[in-house]
């Protein structure tokens, strides 16, 4: 197993975060793991999102990578800050070269079967499918699942705590990544224990 695929196996929901102050991230990072999702996605279309994920690494329990890496620059700035993983909603050659030669565990998407099978023959076992509902969700999975029954998958895109279970009912998903658990209103809120409830019902849709 890929440490990919083991950081994918702690929980069954992986939060996708967008933070805009830093100020909230170790306390939204707190009220997850509390809840039971230790593995966090903090995505880089922020300019507060390095410094984030640089206080969320810090927090006890906490797994915390980074997403939308784009570039190999992206990666390196990821690395720097405290990343534990990577995840992109695609794979260039540049970007996977320097996966390569980074060896940070990463999650490189993919929405085809010809994706798939080119992160497949690249050394690749997890990809992130993406954008899930956009482009076949669970019908899609189930139909990789009999030519490339060797990859797992982490759909994320347009899934949602009613849509989740039946992404993790498949064999081929890992886990699921999704913005409902901890949205942008909430955070803005600062309503940790809401955050945390709803991590705590995530962690529970694989029991």
């Amino acid at each position: 197993m890929s440490e990919m695929r083991a950081i994918c196996g702690q929980a069954p929901v992986i939060p996708v975060l967008v933070i805009h102050d830093a100020a909230t991230a170790r306390p939204l990072a707190e009220a997850l793991v509390a809840g039971g999702l230790p593995v966090i996605e903090v995505t880089l279309r922020t300019p507060a999102a390095l410094a984030a994920l640089r206080e969320m690494a810090g927090v006890p329990g906490a797994v915390v990578g980074a997403g939308t890496v784009l570039t190999p620059a992206d990666l390196a700035a990821a690395r720097a800050a405290g990343a534990a993983f990577g995840v992109a909603p695609g794979m260039t050659p540049a970007l996977g070269a320097a996966v390569a030669r980074d060896g940070l565990p990463f999650l490189p998407g993919a929405a085809t079967a010809s994706e798939v099978m080119a992160l497949a023959e690249a050394g690749f076992d997890a990809a992130k499918l993406f954008p899930a509902e956009a482009v076949g969700g669970v019908a899609l999975l189930r139909g990789l699942a009999g030519p490339l029954p060797a990859m797992g998958f982490c759909p994320t895109g347009g899934i949602t705590s009613e849509t989740a279970g039946r992404y993790l009912g498949l064999a081929n998903v890992l886990c699921v990544g999704g913005t409902w658990v901890a949205p942008e209103a909430l955070i803005a809120e600062g309503d940790y224990a809401a955050i945390a409830a709803r991590a705590a019902a995530a962690a529970a849709l694989r029991g």
